[in-house]
């Protein structure tokens, strides 16, 4: 009986050990497709860069009146006016006045500057494009340029739910028409009562999808408290 009863524990032990090693190697397959995963869209992503970079250069061989400049953010300018006297040029907390309108690389408008009205940006402080974010920096004041936009660097694989579409890149033109200190800043109200219609960046569109699709807390049930009076009745 106590071999009997050793054997049967052995052969449970031994059991238990080889499905322990199925269920191991019955993992590998999960860890192995998500390493091609991973692969597959890295190779994505590099082949849609390179066709994108195609383009604008497409663009930029198309104007060689125009001297574009490769920054090191992965984006290009050039300068349609200039100001030599200037040092200058907007730093964190400053307040950029700028006026821009937006186009796809042929040179079709998708917002007009006169559907996006004259803005007023806290440098690095607000939620703007990511191309412009780094550009405005770039600029003297009654500076004009041309910015060519990759999506990454503009509104990315979302888009901006409205004319922009899905990995689109872009042509900016932008004006800095003034920018001074955050402390000297005075907001006004608007002299229009027509509102901008300002292209919403990948990361409000995230933060709202993320604020409608948050679980709401629910509220605890009422408790009915029942009294001695209440017993009697």
């Amino acid at each position: 009986m106590k071999y009997t009863h050793l054997i049967v524990m052995l052969l449970f032990v031994t059991g238990l050990v080889s499905s322990c090693k199925q269920h191991q190697e019955a993992r590998r397959p999960i860890s192995q497709a998500s390493g091609s995963f991973m692969k597959k869209s890295v190779a994505r992503n590099k082949k849609l860069v390179a066709t994108e970079e195609d383009q604008i250069q497409a663009v930029i061989k198309s104007t060689p009146t125009m001297e574009y400049i490769a920054s090191s953010k992965g984006y290009w300018y050039a300068y349609e006016t200039k100001n030599l006297t200037d040092t200058l040029t907007p730093k964190k907390g400053d307040i950029a006045y700028f006026d821009y309108e937006i186009k796809d690389l042929n040179g079709a408008v998708i917002y007009t500057q006169e559907e996006l009205k004259p803005q007023a940006y806290r440098v690095d402080k607000e939620d703007i494009m990511m191309g412009l974010r780094n550009g405005i920096k770039l600029l003297h004041k009654t500076e004009k340029a041309i910015f060519l936009f990759p999506s990454h660097m503009g509104f990315g694989y979302h888009g901006d739910n409205k004319k922009i579409g899905v990995n689109q890149p872009l042509m900016c033109t932008v004006t800095l028409r003034d920018f001074k200190p955050e402390p000297s800043y005075k907001k006004t109200a608007p002299t229009s009562s027509t509102e901008a219609i300002a292209p919403e960046t990948t990361e409000t569109i995230v933060k709202k999808v993320k604020k409608e699709t948050a679980p709401k807390p629910q509220l605890p049930a009422k408790k009915t408290v029942t009294t001695a009076k209440d017993t009697l009745k």
